[in-house]
């Protein structure tokens, strides 16, 4: 019992020789921290929002406040051990260690923030733009230094890393998506007729932009019938129900105007008994 309250006394007389030693420093350090992370949480807001103003997109605007935020952190966290009289010197030699020892482990995530960062810097594409890469597509909602995240008309949500980004062919049509589709007629219609009772179609279906102007004209000569093709913009979150609907309003409206839509035919003449004799 003795030797238990002795060993309670050693370790009390630790605690007060340590408080009464170091009790100005650690309670410096605890302002330091807390008045530091203040201040590194409003550098970063200030310069997000300077970057806004200067009409920098969002994401530029949110690295650079992060970057001032990350970079004031570390100054704040130098000088609160430096109030202990700790050298950090041996503390960047061993990471610089870690850091080389984990380098090949590490180079896919590596180089996915590398390539973030390209991104970010150089905005191929921001925040609110439709991309198709790799036969993906999607509006992009966030772009971080790791990953890009796009979105769908069906609220998928795509996690694409970054690496798989920079260095590919990248399709950006910023807000909207082009439709594409041929729709065939008789060569007994009016062609000029067609094209134009298509143009007025498109123009009265909401969904479809008038900038750029819907493309309408003859795409090629069929078997069985004049092929026109459209071309023409629409949200990217509402392709397939704009798709949709103008088809049926296009079939609709060539209807009511007579305009025939051919199926497939094949014309065969014959040529007496010659022709019998081989079938």
């Amino acid at each position: 019992m003795q030797e238990e309250l002795q060993t309670v006394q050693q370790i009390y007389n630790i605690v007060v020789e340590f408080i009464i030693n170091y009790s100005f420093q650690i309670l410096g350090a605890i302002l330091i921290l807390l008045i530091g992370g203040k201040l590194a949480s409003w550098l970063g807001k200030t310069v997000a929002r300077l970057c806004e103003k200067r009409n920098l997109d969002v994401t530029l605007s949110r690295f650079f406040g992060n970057l001032v935020k990350i970079l004031t952190l570390t100054f704040v966290i130098i000088i609160t051990i430096g109030k202990f009289g700790i050298s950090i010197a041996p503390f960047i030699a061993a990471l610089g260690a870690i850091a080389f020892g984990t380098s090949l482990a590490i180079a896919g995530p590596v180089s996915n923030y590398g390539a973030g960062l390209v991104i970010i810097l150089t905005r191929p594409f921001v925040v609110g733009n439709t991309i198709t890469i790799k036969g993906v597509s999607g509006v992009v909602d966030e772009i971080h230094l790791a990953v890009t995240i796009l979105s769908t008309e069906d609220d998928e949500v795509i996690t694409i890393p970054n690496k798989h980004i920079v260095g590919e062919i990248l399709h950006n049509s910023f807000e909207n998506r082009i439709v594409e589709t041929t729709v065939g007629i008789s060569y007994d219609d009016n062609p000029e007729q067609a094209v134009e009772v298509l143009r007025q179609t498109l123009a009265g279906i909401d969904g479809v932009c008038s900038e750029p102007p819907p493309q309408i004209g003859i795409e090629a000569f069929g078997e069985s019938s004049i092929d026109l093709g459209l071309r023409y913009w629409v949200p990217t979150k509402k392709y397939f129900q704009t798709l949709y609907r103008t088809n049926l309003a296009v079939h609709k409206a060539l209807a009511t105007a007579g305009i025939t839509i051919p199926f497939p035919q094949h014309d065969v003449h014959m040529k007496g008994s010659e022709v019998r004799s081989k079938i």
